[in-house]
């Protein structure tokens, strides 16, 4: 798959002195909407409760007249069914609190993540892969993997799976590895419309290497529009138990106990919008404006992995390992999995893959 190559000096390599204050702090601002209250999370994120309203999406300005829908039409997306399991999955911030009614929880953005990512302007953004940066007289090319399972050719409203939780080895800042799925229609030449979520390890957003619970879309194939979780207008957010960015509280283990989540994105018929679930939350939803090539469905579903690393184009492969680093057939309790897999057509769920 042959797309834009985009030139430029290695993301991460600024120093502190070269970003300008004024510009960090305005775009902090930016950012960080006013919080009701703050929770100081056991890995050191901060977690505020902006008031609903207040949230990036209303900076967009297709949104100044719109009304926050609290939950789907569709009885099927807000079935409660979250399966049988001796274990609940959450996130860490949840240990030192809650937010208040009428509140989301938000991430809070640092100065720290904004001089790591290299880049105030594009903070939260993917950029089109393959990328090729120049550092110090040397080419570094940003490679992408995947292994997937997908359905393609059709017309689908939505995706539910359950997806093992790890914390694979993350070698270098700007590399990633992550479990997630993608709902797709267009193409990489006319416009890629994505929904995307999951876990990932992204050590240049976070500035750790937890395992957390992300979204991301993109209504132009990763060029100008779209972004993680809440760092830019796009996502509306109705949960205040679920922080998009925020770590999980657990994750699997070679040959030890095993934890997956239930990750449900489903188009409500009704209203058209798509609605993102962790296990029984509604998180929230993505207006089909913001990704028009997805109003009517999608044309693609898929789950799977994928990794990101760095290469001199010497032919050297990465140390990042993508799941739990090891093969299917070592099995379970070793190996990374989906199961559950269902797509959602015109009619009626169907499982896929069990």
């Amino acid at each position: 798959m042959v797309i834009p190559i985009v030139v430029g000096t290695f993301p991460g390599k600024s120093k502190p002195s070269d970003l300008h204050e004024q510009e960090i702090e305005l775009r902090l601002k930016q950012l960080n909407k006013p919080a009701i209250k703050s929770i100081h999370s056991p890995d050191g994120d901060i977690i505020d409760c902006v008031w609903i309203y207040d949230q990036p999406a209303f900076d967009h300005p297709l949104f100044k007249s719109h009304t926050i829908q609290r939950r789907p039409r569709s009885n099927s997306i807000r079935d409660k069914t979250g399966g049988n399991k001796t274990y609940i999955i959450h996130q860490l911030w949840r240990t030192k609190g809650e937010c208040p009614e009428n509140t989301i929880p938000i991430r809070r953005t640092t100065r720290d993540d904004l001089i790591r990512s290299g880049s105030i302007k594009n903070y939260g953004r993917k950029s089109p892969p393959p990328t090729i940066y120049h550092t110090e007289g040397a080419q570094t090319e940003e490679v992408h993997e995947h292994t997937c399972v997908y359905v393609d050719y059709g017309q689908f409203h939505g995706s539910k799976s359950r997806i093992s939780i790890w914390k694979p080895n993350v070698l270098r800042t700007r590399e990633f590895s992550l479990a997630q799925t993608w709902v797709v229609n267009g193409d990489w030449d006319t416009g890629l419309n994505t929904l995307e979520s999951g876990w990932q390890i992204l050590h240049a957003l976070y500035g750790d290497k937890n395992p957390r619970l992300f979204a991301y879309w993109t209504g132009d194939t990763y060029r100008e529009t779209g972004c993680y979780n809440l760092d830019c207008p796009g996502f509306v957010q109705v949960s205040r138990h679920i922080s998009l960015g925020a770590a999980l509280n657990t994750f699997s283990t070679y040959n030890g106990e095993q934890y997956d989540f239930l990750l449900t994105i489903e188009k409500d018929q009704e209203t058209g919008l798509w609605w993102l679930k962790f296990e029984t939350y509604l998180i929230g939803y993505w207006p089909s404006f913001i990704v028009p090539k997805l109003a009517a469905s999608a044309r693609k579903i898929a789950w799977g992995g994928e990794i990101v690393y760095y290469t001199s184009g010497r032919g050297t492969h990465t140390l990042t390992q993508m799941g739990s680093g090891h093969f299917a057939e070592k099995g379970f309790r070793k190996a990374a999995y989906f199961n559950s897999l269902e797509y959602i057509d015109t009619s009626v769920k169907k499982p896929r893959i069990g």
